[in-house]
């Protein structure tokens, strides 16, 4: 009864006891420490926590930053495919009939593929010089913006002059 009537004195008695018979004591933010080593360990412990901490979330956005490439690379091949197919059907003949299957017998004379799976294989080729095509397109039309550009300086320059 004595150690009953000493819990009811002691505000927090009730949870230590509690918490002793789990065999475990109370958490440190409960019951604050007045003892500077410990105060030193706990310290310690919570930087070696919080470099765990740093460490992993600089390996979580180095993951987050290698997922993001990877869905970029992916998002370009699907891109560079489409691309490769649409200028393969741009390149066919509308009015052809139907292609015949293609011929995938190797031809003795250059010991290549003939046949439609040579033209099958060119297709990275035709693709880059379609682009080397466009990026020329490009850049003309981006010279003579700029000569444009220089000749109408030039005129108002002129006429400031007079």
């Amino acid at each position: 009864m004595s150690n009953e009537q000493s819990n009811m004195n002691d505000p927090l008695g009730f949870m230590r006891n509690m918490w002793g018979q789990m065999g475990f004591n109370l958490p440190g933010m409960v019951t604050p420490t007045f003892d500077v080593e410990e105060l030193d360990k706990r310290i310690k412990d919570m930087k070696a926590v919080e470099g765990w901490l740093r460490m992993n979330l600089s390996m979580l956005q180095m993951t987050i930053q290698g997922l993001e490439m990877q869905r970029s690379t992916v998002s370009a091949v699907k891109t560079m495919g489409q691309m490769a197919s649409d200028a393969a059907k741009s390149m066919k003949p509308e009015a052809a009939p139907e292609a015949p299957a293609p011929n995938l017998a190797v031809n003795a004379e250059n010991g290549g593929i003939s046949g439609a799976a040579a033209g099958a294989a060119m297709w990275p080729w035709q693709m880059m010089e379609q682009m080397r095509e466009q990026m020329q397109q490009h850049a003309d039309a981006a010279a003579q913006a700029k000569a444009a550009e220089a000749e109408t300086e030039a005129k108002t320059t002129r006429r400031t002059k007079k």
